[in-house]
């Protein structure tokens, strides 16, 4: 039965979830905003820009590929909310993120349930490189 008290649990349950969310997609979107009126987010781009073009991404976007591989989804979503990037960019990102993503703490997660972490890890990257590829020649 849905009583009062469930909506005040669902509220601060959804309130304490904004929360999560706010302290590292604002700080994320904040400081890369910050980087585009910099030089330093156009030397990333130059060193990124080669290797990017296989995946038909800008060399900027790879700011996004570290944010959410080093950090999590949610540090990928504020780096790449604060990028003029197309749909088809975000396409690819979003797959090779979906594939590989947090890494440094799932590869802790991995090693304690007894798996290799370097060996998962390596996979997931060969595998989100392989499907960003892919995706480049496809759409």
């Amino acid at each position: 039965m849905v009583t009062v008290d469930t909506f005040k649990r669902g509220f601060h349950k959804g309130i304490t979830s904004l929360w999560e969310l706010t302290k590292v997609v604002v700080p994320v979107y904040t400081l890369i905003t910050f980087l585009k009126y910099t030089p330093v987010l156009d030397w990333v781009a130059g060193v990124c820009e080669p290797f990017m073009k296989f995946l038909g991404l800008p060399g900027e976007s790879s700011v996004v590929l570290v944010a959410g591989k080093l950090i999590n989804l949610y540090a990928a979503l504020g780096a790449i909310s604060s990028l003029d990037l197309s749909s088809r960019e975000i396409t690819i990102l979003a797959t090779m993120l979906l594939l590989s993503h947090s890494l440094p703490m799932e590869a802790a997660v991995a090693q304690k349930a007894g798996g290799s972490g370097i060996f998962m890890t390596v996979m997931r990257l060969a595998v989100a490189l392989i499907a960003g590829i892919i995706m480049n020649m496809i759409i």
